[in-house]
C-alpha cells in the first residue's frame, strides 16, 4: 500500500531531511510540504493524504503548529490521516498519545524510524482488515462475491492508474491547462510567476513563487529565491558557479546558499537512481 503524505514543520531544514530519508521507501510518496498552521491545514484538505509528518513544538511561534491541528481535521474530514509526531522533544509525547497519533519520533528523524513507523502502520491495517471481515453466517453470495470483486478489480485499475499532474491556470473565465511534466521551471516575478515550458513557452500565473513551493509535489524544487525547478529537465549542476542548466536550452539557474541542501538532496536522487558516475 502507497502512503502519500505531507510534511508539516516550521523549519525547512527539517523538512528535507525528513523527506530525503522519506524517498527511501517506495511506499511513501511525497505531496507537498507547509511550514505553519493554515497553509498546512489547507494542504491537507486539498490533497487529503494517508500520512501526515506533523511537528507540534515548533521554534517559530508564530507558525501556530501544535496538536491542535488534528481537532480541527476532524472538523473537516469524515477519515483523519494517520499522524506521526516529528519533534525535538519527548515532553509532548503523553499528551500527543490522547490525540491517537500513529507514532511520536523524536528529530532528527532516523531511517529506523520510519521502518518502525511504517511496520505499526501496516499492522494496524491488517488488524482492522480481520476485524472488518464478514464472518460465515453474514458471507455473501456467490453472485454479490462476484460483483465485489468485479467492483474492486475496477477500483484497482483506477488507483493503479498514475494520473500526470495538471495544473490549472485560472484568469478571468479562461481556464489553461498545463500538464505538469512539460514544465522545466517556474521563475519569480514580484506577485506573479512565469511559468517555462520545455517547447519555449512561458505562461505567467498570478500566484506567488512560495504559493507554488507549497502545493508543488517531487519532482519540484525550490533552488532560488526567484526560481522553483524541475529536476527532471536538469542537465548539469555545477557546484562551484552555483547554477543548474536545462536540457537542451542555454538556461542556467542560479542556485544560493539558503537553499543548497534542495541541490544537495537533488544530487543524492541523481545518484540513487540508475547511475554510473564516470
Amino acid at each position: 500500500m502507497n502512503y502519500p503524505y505531507i510534511i508539516i514543520d516550521d523549519n525547512q531544514e527539517s523538512v528535507l531531511k525528513t523527506q530525503a530519508i522519506a524517498e527511501g521507501f517506495s511506499e511513501l510518496v511525497f505531496v507537498a510540504s507547509a511550514n505553519n498552521y493554515a497553509d498546512g491545514l489547507n494542504l491537507i484538505l486539498e490533497h487529503t493524504p494517508k500520512l501526515i509528518f506533523l511537528e507540534i513544538d515548533p521554534a517559530d511561534k508564530t507558525s501556530n503548529l501544535s496538536l491542535a491541528l488534528i481537532n480541527e481535521l476532524h472538523r473537516y474530514l469524515k477519515v483523519v490521516p494517520k499522524i506521526i509526531i516529528t519533534t525535538t522533544k519527548k515532553d509532548l509525547a503523553f499528551d500527543a498519545i490522547q490525540y491517537e497519533v500513529a507514532d511520536y519520533v523524536i528529530k532528527p528523524v532516523q531511517r529506523i524510524d520510519l521502518v518502525k513507523s511504517l511496520l505499526k502502520l501496516k499492522k494496524s491495517i491488517g488488524e482492522d482488515e480481520v476485524f472488518w471481515a464478514p464472518t460465515p453466517a453474514l458471507a455473501p453470495t456467490p453472485k454479490i462475491q462476484e460483483e465485489q470483486v468485479a467492483k474492486s478489480s475496477e477500483q484497482a485499475v483506477i488507483q493503479n492508474s498514475e494520473q500526470p499532474l495538471v495544473l490549472c491556470i485560472k484568469s478571468y473565465g479562461d481556464y489553461r491547462y498545463i500538464d505538469a511534466r512539460d514544465i522545466c521551471y517556474f521563475q519569480a516575478d514580484n506577485n506573479s510567476t512565469d511559468i517555462h515550458l520545455n517547447n519555449g513557452e512561458m505562461i505567467t500565473a498570478f500566484k506567488t513563487l512560495k504559493h507554488f513551493e507549497g502545493v508543488l509535489p517531487h519532482p519540484f524544487s525550490r533552488i532560488h529565491n526567484s526560481y522553483i525547478v524541475n529536476r527532471n529537465y536538469i542537465s548539469r549542476i555545477h557546484t562551484g558557479n552555483a547554477v543548474c542548466y536545462i536540457k537542451n536550452t542555454a538556461t542556467k539557474l542560479p542556485f544560493s546558499k539558503s537553499y543548497k541542501e534542495n541541490v544537495d538532496l537533488i544530487i543524492s536522487e541523481f545518484a540513487n537512481g540508475n547511475y554510473l558516475e564516470i
